[in-house]
């Protein structure tokens, strides 16, 4: 008997011995991965939006490219005259960096929960909930000049194609969303933290929420290229 035939023969009964291990313990209801079931939950959710949102861009980005009619120049639309200068997507670049300064907020509140800081932990959280709010009322504003000043509807655009109008205010406005409903997640967990509801539980809970914001944060990233850069 060769060598190769030895070794298969060894490597057989360990590989189903491994099998059945795995088996038995999945059958016992053991935790096969060390993660809490709210930080799983949180990742699945988060899979799942990821699907809506590039439907929702993939579908922005066929309506563009097949568009018959003129597709307004973003650049122009989202600009600002400020101090007799026409600065074009200023308000979206000040947008984009309080987004992405929350995101760094986010991870130090996340990075002093695990070092047990509640303090700071609720000023770090407090202070990313803030800069949601901020981005909100920004985002309040824009529409606001888009709706009034440029008359621009769901249903119709006075400047050209009459699906720029419904794209943005649906991407936009799910994107919105998800912001308001960070900011509230935000600011109940911080409160949490204040009253020591979470001492002895672990501070897993923080980290869950920075999931929620940093995917919030990245899907920003992708509608500011796709839809305020082309």
């Amino acid at each position: 008997m060769s060598t190769d035939d030895k070794q298969k023969k060894v490597a057989a009964p360990i590989a189903t011995d491994n099998w059945q291990g795995a088996v038995s313990d999945w059958g016992a209801d053991k935790q096969v991965f060390n993660m809490p079931w709210g930080k799983l939950m949180m990742w699945l959710f988060l899979l799942s939006d990821t699907f809506v949102f590039s439907v929702f861009l993939i579908g922005y980005m066929n309506v563009r490219m097949s568009s018959m009619d003129s597709w307004p120049l973003t650049s122009e639309v989202f600009a600002l005259t400020i101090a007799g200068y026409h600065i074009p997507l200023v308000l979206i670049a000040i947008m984009t960096f309080i987004l992405i300064t929350s995101s760094g907020t986010m991870a130090m509140a996340v990075n002093f929960a695990y070092r047990g800081d509640s303090r700071k932990t609720v000023l770090f959280m407090t202070a990313t909930a803030l800069l949601g709010a901020s981005f909100l009322g920004m985002q309040a504003f824009e529409w606001a000049k888009l709706i009034i000043e440029e008359g621009v509807r769901p249903w119709g655009n006075p400047m050209g194609s009459a699906q720029f109008g419904a794209t943005f205010f649906m991407i936009t406005g799910f994107h919105g969303l998800h912001v308001t409903a960070g900011v509230i997640f935000l600011l109940v967990i911080a409160r949490r933290v204040a009253s020591g509801h979470y001492e002895g539980k672990g501070y897993h809970i923080v980290e869950i929420t920075g999931l929620y914001w940093h995917f919030v944060d990245l899907v920003w990233v992708f509608i500011f290229a796709l839809f305020y850069l082309w």
